[in-house]
């Protein structure tokens, strides 16, 4: 899951042209086919079902032997050390811009990490103390120095603050990064955990407050309540002094749903105005349930593809992600934004909604929040983005919404932060490829800007440039990818080329400023390509229905057109090419890997989904069966057989060394998916670099060092295989 200077974007459109084709040799067998005789087709004929047990000996001693080689290759190249010690300098850089959050009173919180805090500090300071170049923070919590003081290794996982005092707070604690987490107690006043206050022990789950006495808390209550994702399936109600045994049930879900949780629907001052219940079906399809006073739920009439987006001025604020009849008869479309008088619609669902924004074929919505009185979107026109301030009035002929542009930087990448529920004002941020990030603080009622912070570069620029280009697609859609280069780049196929992809989730990859890509990669000659595959959110909801299921493979052979076109255009060539991509994107790697390795010379496989016909057994993967289909049905089971890496793995095959890597803390993606890949490639007598952090999570960094280990031995690895002549193994 990325978000990005002056884009001096071209867009081409290329049909790729027999001859062009004519560059690659010819693709492996058809995906009808699965090389391998049946293997891994059942669990008797999958041999490395072993390494699916996270902490078993006999797999974290095959781990550790995987480590010890690999580490010793790519730490005993003499560009590591320099590279590590570069990226440990932008990890740690005191000079980031610290993320703001508004607090109700108008103050600032910040969470912190740099080289002196490793883990991590919660902090806050004011809003005129923030803006200037020094702040003065105080500490809230030192997440080092309670790690030490408990010997345990805690990662900050978050806090939410009982509105509007804000003086209570709910602390998450993961163990190691991963996503199970404990919920604590915390007075921001005395700036200490509450003796004998709310504690959950770790579990997936959350907890919200209700009132300085209750919360609504969704957690592993013990056998039966959870999902066959692993997630919770029941809400309860726990009131200050009941241990969570007491705590009276409210919702239960089905043990096919991904997950529920309950939260409350507040105003600007902090009064709850619903207490709703999220019944996650799929993980697409849902439903919302309000909890009554009398403790009985009711369902509310939203569409089952649908987000809550926020409350303005009494408006329920929501997204449909599909074609939509509202009950008033009104018809609505995949993508449109669309509000609600919220009493007069739980009093009668059959009200007339409006209208807010309905975007267009090649548009996409990344963001919304809500000020005091605005409503603020962004809205990205073929991955370029703009913030919109949108006004509720009423109308003869009911509500309408007006809308005005912030008169922000064309041709970037813009996202929406923190917004403050006093007044109209929140942050807005501003990137680009090649420029640096910069910070907004804007007014949505006025139109006001003022530029609060801005990124020093972190990276020499000079002679560099975006271009943006459209791949055709084996099914002739447009593709769009971005190409970050320098302005003499010579078009002989020469240069060593890193292509970036995810293609998942309706997560998109927008233009961002990255400092160790550029430092690391760009400013070494290297050039960095983002493709903007189906799957993505990069045109909305149906561009990301378009890969979904059946049509996953769409996705893939995107991603390969892209790889493809880039070689047309003599931008790069196969021994200079290299993929990269993680989770989803890990998926991506692995088609690109056992379908088009012709293409590739290198590939950077990051905690990768792998073996999709066991997916959905494995920790949280049966919540994606809405995105990958179920390998219990024939039917679906045939679809991801024709491209689950793991199954096509074969021999006699043109595969690059590749560089694996995963975390054993990972509770989203197994680790067994990138140990059984690395164990099948080797048996298949094909070289492999795998290493796994024993600490991190999905996010596969605990803390800012192995973050900078990571990214080190990413970059030495690339060198290797792309910059090297011949590539080095």
């Amino acid at each position: 899951m990325i978000r990005k200077a002056a884009l001096a974007a071209l867009l081409a459109s290329t049909a790729l042209t027999s001859a062009a084709m004519a560059q690659t040799a010819a693709p492996p067998p058809a995906l009808a086919e699965v090389p391998g005789g049946g293997f891994a087709t059942s669990d008797a004929t999958d041999p490395y079902l072993w390494l699916e047990e996270v902490d078993g000996e006999r797999a974290m001693a095959w781990v550790n032997e995987q480590n010890e080689r690999s580490l010793g290759v790519l730490r005993g190249d003499p560009r590591y050390e320099t590279l590590h010690q570069q990226a440990l300098e932008i990890v740690q850089s005191r000079d980031r811009i610290p993320a703001p959050g508004f607090n109700h009173d108008g103050t600032i919180d910040n969470f912190w990490q740099d080289a002196t805090h490793v883990r991590g500090i919660w902090r806050t300071t004011t809003l005129n103390s923030y803006r200037t170049d020094a702040p003065q923070w105080e500490t809230i919590l030192d997440f080092d120095a309670l790690a030490a003081a408990e010997g345990k290794n805690w990662v900050y996982k978050g806090a939410t603050c009982l509105p509007p005092q804000e003086t209570r707070c709910l602390v998450s604690l993961s163990d190691g990064g991963k996503d199970a987490v404990t919920i604590r107690e915390f007075d921001r006043t005395t700036r200490t955990f509450v003796e004998g206050g709310f504690v959950l022990e770790e579990s997936k789950g959350g907890a919200s407050w209700v009132d300085a006495d209750t919360l609504l808390i969704s957690r592993d209550f013990g056998p039966g309540t959870l999902t066959s994702s692993g997630y919770p399936m029941i809400v309860k109600v726990l009131t200050r002094g009941q241990t969570v045994d007491q705590a009276r049930t409210v919702f239960t879900g089905q043990p096919t749903d991904v997950s529920v949780s309950g939260y409350t629907l507040r105003d600007v001052d902090g009064l709850v105005q619903a207490t709703l219940i999220n019944r996650g079906v799929s993980f697409y399809e849902g439903e919302t349930h309000r909890l009554n006073a009398d403790g009985t739920t009711t369902k509310l009439e939203l569409p089952a593809k649908s987000s809550i987006n926020a409350l303005v001025r009494g408006r329920l604020v929501f997204t449909t992600d599909q074609d939509w009849t509202a009950p008033s008869g009104q018809a609505f479309q995949t993508g449109d934004v669309i509000a609600y008088d919220l009493q007069s619609w739980l009093a009668d669902p059959a009200v007339q909604a409006a209208l807010v924004i309905r975007p267009g074929p090649r548009e996409a919505i990344e963001g919304i929040t809500a000020t005091r009185n605005r409503l603020v979107v962004t809205l990205f026109e073929n991955v370029r983005g703009a913030v919109y301030s949108f006004d509720p009035n009423q109308g003869a002929d009911g509500d309408y919404w007006s809308r005005t542009q912030l008169d922000l930087p064309e041709n970037v990448s813009v996202g929406v932060g923190s917004a403050s529920d006093r007044d109209d004002q929140l942050f807005v941020s501003v990137t680009g490829y090649l420029n640096p990030s910069s910070l907004w603080l804007a007014d949505a009622a006025t139109g006001s800007l003022d530029q609060t912070k801005s990124l020093p570069a972190k990276f020499d620029a000079t002679g560099m440039t975006v271009d943006q280009f459209e791949a055709t697609s084996a099914d002739g859609t447009k593709i769009p990818y971005f190409v970050v280069h320098r302005d003499a780049m010579a078009m002989d196929g020469s240069n060593p080329t890193l292509l970036y992809g995810y293609g998942g989730f309706q997560a998109s990859l927008l233009p961002g400023y990255s400092a160790t890509v550029g430092k690391l990669w760009l400013e070494r000659g290297g050039v960095y390509v983002i493709a903007n595959t189906r799957g993505g959110g990069e045109f909305g909801p149906r561009w990301h229905q378009a890969a979904l299921q059946e049509n996953r493979q769409r996705a893939h052979e995107d991603y390969q057109a892209v790889a493809l076109d880039l070689i047309a255009r003599d931008i790069t060539s196969q021994p200079k090419l290299g993929i990269m991509g993680g989770s989803q994107g890990g998926l991506f790697m692995g088609a690109m890997l056992t379908q088009r390795p012709d293409l590739i010379n290198a590939a950077v496989i990051q905690v990768p989904l792998f073996d999709m016909l066991r997916f959905h057994k494995l920790l949280a993967g049966a919540s994606w069966m809405a995105e990958y289909g179920n390998p219990d049905i024939p039917e679906e089971r045939a679809w991801i057989e024709a491209y689950s890496p793991y199954q096509r793995l074969a021999a006699g095959q043109p595969y690059p060394e590749v560089f694996i890597h995963t975390s054993t803390k990972d509770d989203r993606v197994h680790p067994g998916h990138a140990r059984k890949a690395a164990a099948r490639l080797e048996e298949l007598g094909y070289p492999v670099l795998f290493y796994e952090n024993t600490d991190g999570g999905h996010a596969a960094g605990a803390n800012l060092r192995e973050t900078a280990r990571r990214l080190a031995l990413e970059y030495t690895y690339l060198t290797r295989r792309l910059m090297d002549d011949p590539a080095a193994e």
